[in-house]
């Protein structure tokens, strides 16, 4: 299994993935915590999925979402969910919307790149940035490249240790908020929120 395998491996389970991912909300206080920080109420969800639950919580909180990923059928059930919302087909690694955004999502999306993919990622989510915009994104807790399972099937996932992180958000003129590595109150899920600096 491989990162090049994640998208194909999407787009065959979508309606299952979007009938058996968990819409409990367990990270509703990070969402919150997002919105509070942010100056405005436009999003960026990538790798946005079906959109339940996080993109209809954010739209139910007043935000106007667009929605990138990069399995056509994940972007069909997500206008589905989402009518209102804006839904793009594209792969985030390529992303130029010429467009700025008060808060940056990539839960659980983001570290099914390849190691250099992530790396290349840092300056898009820097342009699609508002000054003072909050990115909040899920890695692992430390250096590795583990398969786990999504509709039955693998799939893959890569994160770097914290301090090469840190390195990378500062470099692409972002400050660390906050970062709970396997947060018990988040499902175990490791947690970075940043800010892009306003003059960065």
């Amino acid at each position: 299994m491989h990162a090049k395998n994640v998208l194909k491996t999407y787009e065959s389970v979508a309606a299952t993935f979007d009938r058996e991912r968990d819409k409990s909300l367990f990270e509703r206080r990070w969402l919150d915590r997002a919105l509070n920080h942010a100056t405005g109420r436009r999003v960026l969800d990538l790798g946005c999925g079906s959109g339940r639950p996080i993109a209809q919580y954010m739209s139910e909180r007043r935000a106007t979402v667009t929605g990138v990923d990069g399995a056509p059928a994940m972007i069909e059930l997500f206008q589905k969910n989402l009518p209102k919302a804006e839904a793009i087909v594209a792969d985030m690694r390529t992303l130029d919307l010429g467009k700025k955004f008060d808060i940056i999502l990539a839960w659980n999306s983001f570290f099914h790149l390849s190691p250099d993919d992530q790396r290349g990622m840092f300056p898009v989510f820097a342009a699609h940035a508002a000054p003072g915009a909050v990115l909040l994104f899920t890695s692992g807790p430390a250096a590795g490249e583990p398969i786990g399972q999504v509709g039955g099937q693998p799939i893959y996932h890569s994160s770097f240790d914290p301090p090469e992180y840190r390195t990378l958000l500062d470099d692409n003129g972002f400050e660390e908020i906050a970062f709970v590595p396997e947060d018990p109150d988040c499902q175990m899920h490791s947690v970075w929120m940043c800010r892009k600096r306003p003059s960065a």
